[in-house]
């Protein structure tokens, strides 16, 4: 397949398109599924294509194959050049990439223990048991688990030069327990929401976790919270734990500043964005502390990774400094488009698969620590407030600016001293206003980096890796309330 791929490039290059490339994806997955005491299905897939753009006098064509006939790919590439020309015809836009140095090398993601090595019949024992360990009250109304592994090999040529290879492994794990009483419901998950916990990492990530030592612990909180009171309605100070602040940062940080949103390319499906390009640099997105980073090489995020599906490198770059709005999320396409802007340039374009036309993606979009100390420090230093996290359900406006997100679990703050649980928290506010009311962001010890799989976007929906990493922050006048 190299050596057909190179000479795909080349075809392309006689083919009179002004640029293109080709994209070839290989993934594999396998996931283990445990319910109530029994192993309820094992999947595994594979699936290998090609997928290529090209730009003909300011338009895209795409297409792609799963076919490896040498008289397929040449057609793939004949087809997706007849489709810029066609829609040169009828497109009033024209588009400009920005330059950028073609690239060549190879990524690969951390990997200490390959999953794939792993038998299948240690993992079913580890989920199975771990399900098990949640079902022992009988307040439990149901208990399950999972274990993911996943592949994705990667080679992108353009006729510009570039010939980048990437190798990505990724592991997930996850518990959930649902218990009820007297007709009350709740659930308690590890180790994050209801989705587990995520990295660009092997096996020894799974390992890590301890599920099945830490089942019980889990349950028994699901418990507690049955009896728990209702969270109090009113303004408050709320700490927010660093798992739900990673979906915050992802919903109204990370999706407002990708620039295809800003420019109208993406209202008609997951809206557009408040951040438009004439408040760049000059916005008050929130208070002095909040330093928001988009970064593609943080070790182990879902959306670390050398090269872009562009072929531009990875990399680290301010969105939000000292409070003020500074960056976006670019492609080569996009980027032109702002006047005056001499930020980076695209290193956040990525495709779901071979099938699919790479668009702008979030990367790990991180919050920056801050000098609060730990989360035990920043409770101490709180008189009166709510800690929350995990999420169980959200929603936000389609330009990214109200929200509200509602919590499985919180825990009422006295005189600095965490006290009494509480039920179905909520907590709801805009963007602008709930950023600047942050005061305090946990220290590096705190930090940590949670992935998020099932990113949604475009049209037809592509689904996304991507991270965000965070530690636990405090925001004052917060609306809170309950479900």
């Amino acid at each position: 397949m190299s050596d057909r791929l190179l000479t795909l490039v080349q075809h392309l290059k006689r083919s009179g398109a002004d640029y293109a490339d080709v994209r070839w994806v290989k993934t594999r997955s396998q996931r283990v599924n445990a319910r109530d005491g029994r192993i309820e299905g094992i999947s595994s897939s594979e699936t290998c294509g090609i997928g290529v753009r090209a730009l003909v006098r300011g338009a895209w064509g795409f297409a792609a194959t799963c076919s490896e006939d040498a008289s397929a790919l040449r057609g793939v590439c004949d087809r997706a050049v007849e489709v810029a020309r066609a829609t040169a015809i009828v497109s009033p836009e024209r588009v400009r990439l920005a330059p950028v140095e073609p690239q060549t090398g190879t990524f690969t993601s951390p990997c200490d223990e390959d999953p794939f090595d792993v038998s299948l019949d240690e993992r079913i024992e580890l989920i199975g048991s771990a399900v098990e360990a949640l079902r022992g009250p009988s307040a439990v109304a149901g208990a399950d688990g999972f274990i993911d592994a996943s592949r994705e090999e990667k080679r992108f040529l353009s006729t510009e030069g570039a010939d980048i290879t990437q190798h990505f492994t990724y592991t997930s794990a996850g518990l959930n327990v649902t218990v009820a009483k007297d007709g009350v419901v709740q659930r308690r998950s590890y180790p994050g929401d209801t989705m587990g916990a995520h990295a660009a990492a092997g096996y020894e990530f799974v390992r890590a976790m301890n599920l099945t030592e830490k089942a019980p612990e889990i349950t028994e909180e699901a418990l507690a919270l049955l009896k728990a009171p209702l969270c109090p309605s009113g303004e408050k100070t709320v700490i927010l734990g660093s798992h739900q602040l990673a979906l915050q940062i992802h919903e109204s940080c990370g999706h407002p500043t990708e620039l295809d949103r800003a420019l109208g390319d993406e209202i008609s499906l997951a809206g557009g964005s408040f951040l438009l390009p004439e408040m760049l640099g000059r916005f008050e997105y929130g208070s002095p502390i909040v330093n928001l980073t988009a970064d593609a090489t943080s070790e182990g995020g879902l959306g670390t990774f050398g090269w872009d599906d562009e072929g531009v490198p990875g990399r680290r770059h301010p969105l939000v400094q000292n409070g003020i709005f500074v960056g976006y999320l670019t492609s080569r396409e996009t980027a032109p488009l702002l006047r005056g802007y001499d930020g980076p340039i695209g290193g956040c374009v990525r495709a779901q698969d071979w099938s699919s036309l790479p668009l702008i993606r979030m990367v790990n979009i991180n919050l920056e620590p801050g000098d609060a100390g730990t989360l035990d420090d920043l409770i101490a230093d709180t008189k009166d407030g709510i800690l929350m996290d995990v999420n169980q359900v959200w929603s936000i406006d389609d330009r990214r600016l109200n929200f509200q997100f509602g919590c499985q679990v919180a825990w009422e703050i006295k005189k600095g001293k965490k006290t009494r649980m509480l039920r179905n928290p909520t907590y709801q506010g805009r963007t602008p206003e709930f950023w600047n009311s942050c005061d305090a962001i946990c220290d590096e010890s705190e930090w940590k980096l949670w992935g998020l799989p099932h990113c949604g976007k475009g049209e037809p929906m592509q689904l996304a890796r991507v991270g965000h990493g965070t530690a636990p922050a405090r925001f004052r006048k917060v609306q809170v309330g309950r479900r």
